[in-house]
């Protein structure tokens, strides 16, 4: 069994590139873990004959120094957007035959899904950072994000 070593290098630099916690990756049986902690980064590899690889070449001042960095959410007024944490595609709906998660106008909450993001055949779930009323919905099922582009506008004076 070969372990593709670099393509697990462009993995981990992927995680820190959009200051991921975690990146699970599996393809043909060959599955990739990857978890960001304050000063050290993980990597869990595993194949069919369970073989198992931890550590990684990765700075862990660089690593901790991203992990220190925080999404913004900008506030103007009582609307607060709420921006895609990496590059992928978003998509609003958990399957094409499935509702949106969320519509413009509905209620939500802190912590309820928005949409989910592809990267890399993983898709993450994207959480409201607060509560309130979706104005707007900006980006469109199936579209490609990049990192901080705005996904949802939130009225939070409409919460609760």
């Amino acid at each position: 069994m070969s372990v593709d070593y670099e393509k697990i290098k462009k993995l981990i630099a992927l995680v820190e590139e959009n200051k991921l916690t975690e990146l699970e990756v599996e393809e043909e049986g060959f599955s990739v873990t990857i978890k960001a902690e304050s000063a050290q980064q993980t990597v869990h590899v595993s194949a069919p004959q369970h073989v198992q690889v931890e550590g990684s070449s990765v700075d862990a001042e660089e690593l901790e120094a991203e992990d220190e960095a925080e999404e913004e959410v900008v506030v103007s007024g009582d609307l607060v957007e709420i921006k895609s944490p990496m590059i992928g595609v978003f998509y609003r709906k958990p399957s094409p035959d499935s509702p949106s998660f969320v519509e413009e106008g509905d209620e939500i909450e802190e912590g309820q899904t928005i949409g989910l993001i592809e990267a890399m055949k993983v898709f993450s779930e994207v959480p409201a950072e607060v509560g309130g009323r979706v104005v707007s919905m900006p980006i469109e099922n199936g579209k490609l994000v990049q990192a901080g582009d705005i996904l949802a506008v939130v009225d939070v004076s409409q919460s609760g």
